[in-house]
């Protein structure tokens, strides 16, 4: 013990406190097994692998905790709190496929299926490879919805009980959360309460969807949107995540639903600290002026209005269906949710492109979304003009500004560098899918391995082709499917913290 000690000195990297802690995050993914065992106890589905899944993932953890027991009151650095973000990112979704292993789910006996069903649920992409959702037990149905609400926010949060030992590290991982080039503001004095606070609004948000969809049910509005179905929708679209509980999506449901839907994940796409603003400290008006929701406003608006053209100009009968299914399908792919109430790769060549595109936005940072997200769009468009400008006036100093405060250089280099690795990783993994559907002989057009590797990235969820929005990813090979798996892995921490893992200075002392 001694020797592996002075090795993890020499590296530089406390491995021991950095696996204590992944411990503890298990611990707390081990008791929330018991919500679909409860769950599955109501509908009178067997209990035993929800109950067996608790038990082995605790006791992974409590294992952890033993093993670094040593390590247990070190501070999580810098280093650690990088290790920690893969680690948990990783590990966590090996866990939650044990349901769905030890449970009678034939759509997911490949153990790689059941990881990609899985690190897609607490990823918040959507991305599925079952072909038939419904076919599902109602308790597997609810743990599916409910690794999205776990995965959205709620891992990080549920290590809030340990955070206070993270100090720089603590920063860090709350920092994967909150994904984005600009640093933390903080609500409060510690990184505890801002976590708590952060947690009270992704619960209100969410017991507030919960209610609304339930009341479409109750008054006859929406007959199909039984309190099951309000939580699994709820669970998904405050997470921006995208699994439905049918196999239509949200197609199954009324056209009130959604619309009400929709406003859910244009609220759930806004950074979660102007959300505190508006609604706890009623600091409207300086919300309103904030430039990256301006944009998130402004894009909303353009992909739903170029939608609405290529659907106007392809003959849909109902003026009302147009405006509905385009607005959504914008607004879903943008905050990439994932829903569907049409099948968009039979529209139209604008109607691909748009989507598309929408796939490298996003919503904005500090939400529960993908992609490259808004807040880097307005850095770039602002890079771009001061470059121009300077080419112009050599001697000219012209800092970039967000909301009247210069942002560092540092910041605009690691945006800069984000989005490159973000297209370099996209491209690669579109390669990865088109080498390897030669191999297998799958059918797979160029475009669709761009759009799979795209949605997966992004955390979009549906791409075009088999993979489309009521489609399935299931005709991939395991060694596709593990691809995608990554990509979704890559996209939700951003790449950076894994590029960073891969370096020689990171394990230099």
């Amino acid at each position: 013990m001694g020797v592996a000690r002075s090795r993890l000195d020499l590296l530089g990297v406390d491995l021991g406190s950095a696996l204590d802690l992944v411990g503890g995050v298990l611990k707390w993914i081990g008791a929330a097994f018991t919500v679909p065992a409860l769950v599955a106890l109501g509908y009178g589905d067997p209990v035993w692998p929800f109950l067996v899944a608790g038990v082995v993932t605790a006791a992974a953890g409590a294992a952890l905790d033993t093993i670094t027991g040593e390590h247990e009151a070190a501070a999580i650095g810098v280093r650690e709190g990088f290790l920690v973000v893969a680690l948990i990112w990783l590990v966590v979704p090996i866990f939650g496929t044990l349901p769905f292993l030890l449970g009678d789910v034939p759509q997911l006996a490949r153990v790689t299926d059941a990881y990609f069903e899985s690190i897609s649920g607490f990823t918040a992409s959507g991305a599925t490879v079952l072909t038939d959702i419904e076919g599902l037990d109602r308790s597997m149905l609810f743990w599916r919805q409910f690794t999205h609400w776990l995965g959205g926010m709620g891992i990080i949060v549920l290590a809030v009980a340990v955070l206070p030992r993270l100090r720089i590290g603590g920063r860090q991982m709350l920092e994967s959360e909150l994904a984005g080039p600009m640093q933390i503001e903080r609500l409060s004095a510690t990184i505890r309460q801002t976590a708590r606070r952060l947690w009270r609004i992704y619960v209100a948000l969410t017991v507030v969807a919960v209610v609304v969809l339930c009341v479409l049910g109750w008054t006859g509005l929406d007959p199909a949107m039984t309190p099951f179905e309000a939580f699994a929708q709820a669970f998904s679209v405050v997470a921006l995540g995208g699994f439905s509980s049918k196999n239509l999506s949200i197609a199954a449901f009324a056209p009130v639903t959604q619309w009400c839907l929709l406003v859910f994940m244009v609220i759930a796409g806004v950074n979660f600290l102007r959300l505190w603003l508006v609604f706890v400290q009623r600091r409207v008006g300086e919300v309103a002026r904030d430039q990256e929701l301006r944009l998130y406003g402004v894009l909303l608006l353009v992909g739903a209005g170029l939608l609405t053209i290529e659907l106007l100009a392809g003959g849909f009968s109902e003026e009302d269906a147009n405006m509905r299914h385009a607005i959504f399908q914008g607004v879903a792919v943008m905050t990439t949710t994932g829903f569907a109430t049409a099948d968009f790769a039979l529209w139209g060549p604008l109607a691909t492109m748009t989507i598309m595109l929408l796939m490298f936005v996003g919503a904005s940072a500090g939400s529960t979304c993908g992609s490259i997200k808004v807040i880097r769009h307005l850095l770039l468009f602002k890079i771009v003009r001061r470059e121009l400008s300077q080419t112009v006036h050599r001697e000219a100093v012209v800092p970039v500004r967000v909301n009247g405060r210069a942002v560092e250089e540092r910041a605009l280099r690691s945006t800069i560098v984000f989005v490159a690795l973000y297209l370099l990783t996209f491209a690669m993994g579109a390669l990865v899918l088109e080498l390897d559907a030669r191999r297998t002989g799958l059918d797979l057009p160029a475009f669709e391995a761009f759009a799979a590797a795209a949605a997966c990235l992004g955390n979009v969820g549906p791409a075009f082709g088999f993979a489309g929005p009521f489609g399935s990813y299931e005709p991939f090979s395991d060694v596709s499917t593990l691809a995608l798996s990554g990509l979704m892995w890559l996209g939700r921490l951003e790449i950076i913290p894994v590029a960073v893992l891969l370096t020689r200075a990171y394990w230099r002392a």
